[in-house]
């Protein structure tokens, strides 16, 4: 945020700020490898030339998308529910019913 402050007013970044919602999002995850597989893909197989305006970078990435939704490749994922109850334990909550 500290860029922010630097380019406009404390009032103007306050009035942004308030419009934000913060999430906080894990920085480990095996699911975080895959999106930043396909972010890898597309950075280096689409977007690694410049292009003139937004319209062409849209174009290419909905090209790219259609093409790479046409020739999937699937992910042979191991990590179950249970697995992370139990790695994650911490974060999952534990709720005790009546009946237990």
């Amino acid at each position: 945020m500290g860029s922010f402050y630097e380019r406009y007013s404390p009032s103007y970044v306050r009035e942004i700020i308030r419009r934000c919602k913060f999430v906080s999002t894990p920085v480990h995850g095996s699911w975080l490898n895959i999106a930043e597989n396909e972010l890898s893909v597309l950075t280096r197989r689409c977007l690694n030339v410049r292009m003139k305006d937004m319209d062409n970078v849209r174009r290419a990435i909905s090209a790219w998308s259609d093409y790479r939704n046409l020739h999937t490749k699937g992910v042979n994922w191991q990590f179950t529910t249970d697995d992370a109850r139990t790695k994650l334990k911490s974060i999952y909550p534990v709720f005790q019913f009546e009946n237990e």
